[in-house]
């Protein structure tokens, strides 16, 4: 029989669970990202944890980032492990969040399975966002030069003398954004000790000695149920400065990012979007991309 028990900080025993579960998962779902021997992963860090175990053995956890996004909701992650799926335990674990959680929560569904979209729809929760992951044979591209507006330049990211500018340019550009809107400092200079950040694959954009733009890429390690198997680059964040947006600056950072992940020997290049940003969506078929597959992020059905 499932139990179900609530935990904060965990000790070194069920991190470990916790870490071997996620680990199962990306090996069926091709998420999330951990690595088997390293930490949680940031949307499974910190906040709160429900644990659901069978016989002693856990079998599937809920998370809840209880600190909240940009808007204050708070955004929940959860996974059941591949071999104890289609018992109950899913139904199980969201009835108890919800439970606990009953307002202002997101729960994120990745790949829009219609076992999820069943699940939302009998506990009342409503599809409330849609992250479109895109993607790209770098193969036979043909992209061209990246060619900024007149009086910009382009260079690549300084650490330690940078992240003021980037933070000051991201804030502005995606003060919309729930996830995005609040980075910080803080945030970009820990991301910097991360083993997959590359100053070199991070550009810039320039006029007169001031960012007013920047893209950030990101290489991905094989991944046994995506891509076929192969490394990933990633057009990580594309952020513009919204007093110099429409002038092809986002597109000539896009593709100067493009250009970094091919030269690395990459073959594929994705990217997540907003689902319902059909201005950039545009821009990135443009490009090349088409859709991969799409998260869902359910909502509770709040008043007003």
């Amino acid at each position: 029989m499932l139990e179900l028990h609530w935990a904060e900080n965990l000790d070194d025993e069920r991190t470990a669970a916790v870490r071997t579960l996620l680990t199962a998962a990306r090996g069926v779902d091709g998420k999330p990202e951990v690595d088997p021997d390293g930490p949680l992963p940031g949307e499974f860090s910190g906040g709160r944890y429900l644990l659901g175990t069978v016989a002693g053995d856990l079998v599937g956890v809920a998370h809840v980032d209880v600190s909240g996004d940009a808007f204050g909701r708070q955004v929940a992650e959860l996974v059941v492990h591949p071999e104890h799926r289609r018992r109950g335990h899913g139904a199980a674990l969201t009835e108890a969040l919800l439970a606990e959680y009953p307002r202002n929560l997101r729960v994120w569904a990745h790949g829009d399975q219609p076992g999820a979209a069943r699940l939302a729809q009998h506990h009342g929760l409503l599809r409330s966002r849609e992250l479109l992951i895109m993607h790209v044979d770098t193969a036979g591209a043909d992209w061209p030069e990246p060619t900024p507006p007149e009086g910009v330049t382009l260079r690549t990211f300084r650490p330690g003398s940078d992240e003021q500018a980037v933070i000051d340019v991201n804030a502005r550009a995606f003060d919309w954004h729930p996830e995005q809107g609040a980075l910080t400092v803080d945030d970009l200079a820990a991301t910097e000790r991360e083993d997959w950040f590359d100053a070199d694959g991070f550009f810039l954009a320039e006029r007169a000695g001031t960012v007013i733009g920047f893209h950030w890429t990101k290489v991905h390690p094989p991944n046994p149920a995506k891509f076929g198997g192969k490394a990933a680059g990633e057009v990580y964040v594309v952020g513009v400065d919204p007093d110099t947006q429409g002038g092809g600056l986002g597109r000539a950072l896009t593709v100067a990012g493009l250009h970094h992940l091919a030269e690395r020997g990459l073959s594929q290049v994705i990217l997540y979007v907003e689902g319902d940003n059909a201005p950039a969506v545009a821009v990135y078929r443009r490009l090349g991309f088409t859709p991969y597959e799409v998260d869902v992020q359910y909502a509770t059905a709040d008043p007003g």
